[in-house]
């Protein structure tokens, strides 16, 4: 995590730590006692719809990656119960969270259109007339000896 409370997504976005809200219950899977009374699962939640920190088009653009992990009012989900104590998990959450607003806010590169190589084409065609060739050769003759 950066200091002074910003987390730095990308180089022209950073987000103030006050934006991040979390909320801790138990964890799944197996366990002994303590599991049953500790609340080590996290839960990071961002308001992506009413955050200052981002333009309408960054919006846009992590709503459209990420919107499975979003609810219907905006607010982005990332959850870590991986560890076992509140703490790490809550770490794991934050770092999670960064890798996927990095990876939501990256511009799409558009496709280049390439043609398709001359050599390609011829053996492909190649490929396609000995496979025609075998299944000729599998038939039965008729009676003037043709296939």
């Amino acid at each position: 995590m950066a200091p002074c409370g910003m987390l730095r997504i990308t180089e022209t976005v950073s987000i103030p730590e006050s934006e991040l809200r979390f909320t801790a219950c138990r964890s799944s899977g197996p366990g002994g006692q303590h599991v049953n009374t500790t609340d080590t699962r996290v839960t990071l939640l961002f308001d992506v719809a009413g955050s200052p920190s981002l333009t309408e088009l960054q919006k846009v653009a992590i709503r459209g990656k990420l919107r499975r992990r979003m609810d219907k009012h905006g607010v982005l989900q990332v959850t870590s119960q991986m560890f076992r104590s509140q703490k790490t998990n809550k770490e794991s959450a934050v770092d999670r969270f960064v890798e996927l607003m990095q990876w939501a806010l990256k511009p799409v590169v558009p496709r280049k259109e390439t043609r398709v190589p001359r050599s390609a084409k011829r053996r492909r065609l190649e490929r396609k007339k000995r496979t025609g060739q075998r299944k000729r050769e599998r038939k039965t003759p008729d009676v003037r000896g043709e296939y």
